[in-house]
């Protein structure tokens, strides 16, 4: 394969089209009512990108390239048809790591043949404007590949959610990004092999040690971030093969993730800094990580419960992961559709990291049909619990607990969470009263006196809670 010189003023306008309708597809994609047209412009601009560069380069063989995108769009059918929304999470980081291995594999094709990528100067040397490209694709990508492997591993259950913490970590990792820059610096003045395969070597590195520390509570941060990190080495590899869609889109995806980490961030209380640092969030979890006490509770039973909400005049519903293990997105909805024939307003409660990445319950309640005016974010409602007659929690735990308020020693202590406790009633659906939310915390809540706990599976429960409506 060789790469254009210059790129016909067609296949410009053609790039300038698909940038266009990337950045309509971002506009649609924040809102769930326009979230399908902007899926559609996704797909419209990704066609125009790629049947444009198919056209304005000279492939070796088109029939390979053929046979590996007949190949890849069968696996990707297969995969996306098999998923279950649970594991979706896992399937994003998975897809991260792949978009930074594909940097990686870009940025050393063209260090080992820089002439068919029209890189090499008069001298026989690549161009210094390229060493810079390659270097950075090749760290951002290594760092994208080996961060999203780490991510999937802990989203997935291989590894613990709660933070693996090395000792000296923070002077280590500011050593090895220092070696990564000053090498990548050096790369523009010597070419020599060692330089490129340190460089790769050092950013795998950083990747898994930046990742390893952050505790599971603060995962939807990273799943954003790893989002911004991708799109950056596409933009970098963009540069580097001279193509201008990808620059674009990298460029859109970047700086789009950018964002969103950073108002995760401050909806979590958190730093956008540390969380480029690594191991944000984990410096207090030993001090209260797994705390339980053995205090009295209220156990209920789903008949209860149907009482309970049938006679309240609004009920707020809080759903978290466990909603998602269980698949009771669509029960609920049924739920909230009975007690909406009683004449109860129901509304639902999404906070910004419930579940393990951005927009987890939003996906799920889409998915139930459940109405878009009914779905409020955390800031939108939280002033409505005092005025509630009934919170129902439903598989959450982290993002209702006051410790995040109160207990300075917690690991999600500053993180904004719903005062559920103001609520006239709090019921608690969860599996058992052993278990904790993924950031290990056990909740003051579980013990209050208007609390009933429901102890069952979530999708079980709200079924019989909809028989006795």
């Amino acid at each position: 394969m060789s790469l254009p010189h210059t790129v016909p003023s067609w296949a410009m306008l053609a790039y300038l089209a698909a940038g266009v309708l990337f950045i309509l597809a971002l506009r649609g994609l924040s809102s769930p009512a326009s979230s399908r047209r902007g899926n559609r412009f996704g797909m419209a601009g990704m066609l125009i990108a790629v049947v444009t560069t198919l056209a304005i380069h000279d492939l070796a063989s088109i029939g390979e390239i053929l046979a590996a995108m007949v190949i890849g769009g069968l696996v990707g059918i297969l995969v996306a048809r098999r998923i279950a929304m649970t594991a979706m999470p896992q399937l994003v980081a998975a897809f991260h790591s792949l978009v930074g291995l594909a940097a990686v594999l870009v940025a050393a094709a063209a260090y080992l043949a820089p002439e068919g990528f029209g890189i090499v100067g008069a001298d026989g040397l690549i161009l210094p404007a390229s060493r810079i490209e390659m270097g950075l694709g090749v760290a951002i990508g290594a760092i994208t590949l080996s961060g999203s492997i780490i991510a999937f591993l802990k989203l997935n259950g291989n590894l613990s959610g709660a933070p693996i913490l090395l000792p000296a970590r923070h002077a280590i990792n500011l050593l090895i990004l220092a070696a990564i820059l000053g090498l990548t610096v050096w790369f523009v003045f010597d070419q020599s092999p060692w330089v490129f395969w340190t460089v790769t070597a050092l950013s795998i590195l950083i990747g898994f040690l930046l990742i390893i520390p952050i505790g599971g509570a603060d995962m939807p941060v990273v799943v954003s971030m790893l989002n911004s990190y991708s799109g950056w080495a596409a933009a970098a590899m963009g540069f580097t093969l001279h193509n201008v869609a990808m620059v674009i889109t990298g460029a859109l995806v970047g700086s789009s993730g950018a964002i969103l980490s950073y108002i995760m961030c401050r909806a979590m209380n958190r730093s956008f800094f540390g969380v480029i640092a690594g191991g944000f969030g984990a410096a207090a979890a030993d001090a209260g990580a797994g705390a339980k006490t053995d205090r009295p509770w209220k156990r209920g039973s789903a008949e209860d419960a149907a009482f309970i909400l049938k006679e309240a005049q609004q009920v707020i519903v809080i759903p978290g992961y466990g909603m998602a293990v269980a698949q009771a997105q669509h029960v609920v909805r049924e739920m909230a559709d009975k007690l909406k024939e009683h004449g109860v307003r129901v509304k639902y409660a999404i906070h910004p990291v419930a579940g393990r990445m951005p927009g987890h319950m939003n996906v799920l309640l889409a998915e139930a049909q459940v109405p878009y005016d009914e779905v409020f974010e955390l800031e939108d409602i939280n002033g409505e619990f005092a005025q509630t007659d009934v919170a129902f929690v439903i598989g959450a735990n982290d993002v209702v607990n006051p410790a995040a308020r109160t207990d300075r020693t917690s690991p999600i202590y500053g993180m904004p969470v719903f005062d559920v406790q103001k609520a006239k009633t709090v019921l608690f659906v969860k599996r058992s009263m052993g278990g904790v939310g993924y950031a290990g915390v056990d909740n003051e809540v579980f013990y209050l006196d208007q609390t009933i706990m429901l102890l069952a599976d979530a999708k079980k429960m709200v079924e019989e809670i909809v028989k006795a409506l």
